[in-house]
């Protein structure tokens, strides 16, 4: 019987997130078609989406240290990624305009994918002129005043460890753009929507952030290499400490 409720429960929820998308998507778009000033509005819809969505699983979130952040400045959200539904976490914790960098492979999902692509920039990582691309792409948008949200991890984190190895991406991108690193921990999504899970739950889900990281005013290997790894220690203690 368990089994059975767990099963129509998570049916219900991509039911439901599907239909909120479907009913959203126009409201998502077409601020965006009309003008570039458009992804403000945009940005409430898609709060008002992922917040709906949530209420209606039953899924619970609170946010921690929006102290710090600055509404007048633009930051690069560093955050650990270990479940599909730390998607829609982003737009209702995120107090600003935000754009995500994301694997190609999610512009495929159907509805998803075509909504969520005006509001971010995909990368196909075993492409070098993809990727040489999107950081184009990312450079223009920070240089916009716009705050993008980055996994260094590269991917989800099905494992026992804490953390996945840092790629450097992101932190040579704040070195080269003089943007600071805002770590963001995300505590509870896996146990709502493992990776590779079929099977949803409700729960509740915690979002803290720390303070921001000024990036160093050297770009050559070794500081960005030492930037990244204190990267990781901060998000790897926050996680650490609030589990």
């Amino acid at each position: 019987m368990m089994k059975v409720l767990q099963a129509s429960y998570s049916i219900y929820a991509l039911l439901l997130f599907i239909l909120l998308m479907l009913v959203f998507g126009l409201f998502i778009i077409i601020p965006l078609i009309i003008s570039p000033k458009g992804a403000k509005i945009s940005f409430v819809f898609f709060r008002l989406w992922a917040g709906l969505w949530f209420f209606l699983c039953g899924v619970r979130y609170e946010v921690e240290g929006l102290e710090h952040i600055k509404k007048e400045s633009s930051y690069i959200f560093i955050f650990n990624h270990r479940s599909f539904v730390d998607a829609p976490i982003i737009p209702v914790s995120v107090p600003k305009e935000v754009n995500a960098i994301g694997k190609k492979e999610l512009s495929k999902i159907p509805i998803f994918g075509l909504i969520v692509d005006r509001v971010a920039v995909w990368v196909d990582r075993s492409s070098p002129q993809s990727r040489k691309e999107s950081l184009r792409k990312v450079k223009e948008v920070i240089a916009s005043g716009v705050s993008v949200m980055i996994a260094p991890e590269g991917t989800r984190n099905g494992t026992g460890e804490t953390l996945l190895p840092f790629k450097k991406g992101a932190f040579r991108l704040s070195a080269e753009t003089q943007t600071p690193i805002l770590p963001m921990a995300i505590i509870g999504a896996d146990k709502i929507l493992p990776k590779g899970g079929k099977i949803m739950k409700p729960g509740k889900i915690r979002v803290i952030f720390s303070k921001e990281m000024s990036p160093p005013s050297s770009s050559d290997e070794d500081t960005i290499l030492s930037y990244t790894e204190k990267g990781r220690n901060r998000l790897e203690a926050m996680l650490l400490t609030h589990e």
